[in-house]
């Protein structure tokens, strides 16, 4: 799992928070969260041990996350505005006024739920996704090109049968002339014996 503890703040006040795993990233958060300077909006990473704690401060509100190494930066911002966003649509003003732990019980799920989801799909990663798709587009076009190919090998085919029959027509009717030529002169022949 990529992305392993979250959080959301008011200035060091923690308003609802998740782990998926027993560490101290609790503790770490929180001398973060007292470190931050100012109010100013702003999205950092602190590194400690193995791990990258992620921080997105927008309108006094804060969003944390803690995520592997691996996991880069790309998807745990990514998950931070989502958290961002889907707290400030459920909460709005009442987040100014919340007590500490206010919105821990209904939004440690939503919290769950995203890190598990940006942790495992594939499809939470924008640029992924659209390299995949574009793949997939790649590949359609492809397997088109191919088929217009082989298409107009087909169509060449068809062109030769055809000048082949025009071919064998001409030839066709010269040789009905000539054996209708033939019989008529060969029934001048037997009415003039006649």
């Amino acid at each position: 799992m990529a992305i392993l503890y979250a959080l959301v703040a008011r200035g060091s006040v923690v308003l609802a928070e998740f782990t998926a795993a027993s560490t101290n990233a609790s503790a770490i958060a929180r001398q973060i969260l007292e470190k931050i300077p100012g109010e100013n909006d702003s999205h950092v990473s602190y590194s400690q041990d193995r791990y990258i704690f992620h921080v997105k401060r927008t309108d006094g509100l804060t969003v944390l996350c803690m995520a592997d190494e691996s996991a880069g930066r790309r998807i745990p911002f990514a998950f931070l505005e989502d958290i961002h966003q889907r707290f400030v649509r459920t909460y709005g003003r009442a987040v100014f006024s919340a007590l500490p732990y206010g919105m821990n019980d209904e939004f440690s799920r939503v919290l769950s739920q995203q890190m598990e989801y940006y942790s495992s799909d594939p499809n939470a990663d924008r640029i992924n996704r659209l390299k995949g798709e574009m793949s997939q587009v790649r590949n359609v076009m492809i397997e088109n090109i191919d088929k217009v190919l082989e298409r107009g090998d087909r169509l060449e085919l068809l062109v030769d049968k055809t000048a082949n029959m025009q071919g064998n027509t001409f030839r066709f009717r010269k040789q009905t002339r000539r054996f209708r030529n033939t019989l008529w002169w060969r029934n001048v022949k037997l009415t003039y014996a006649f």
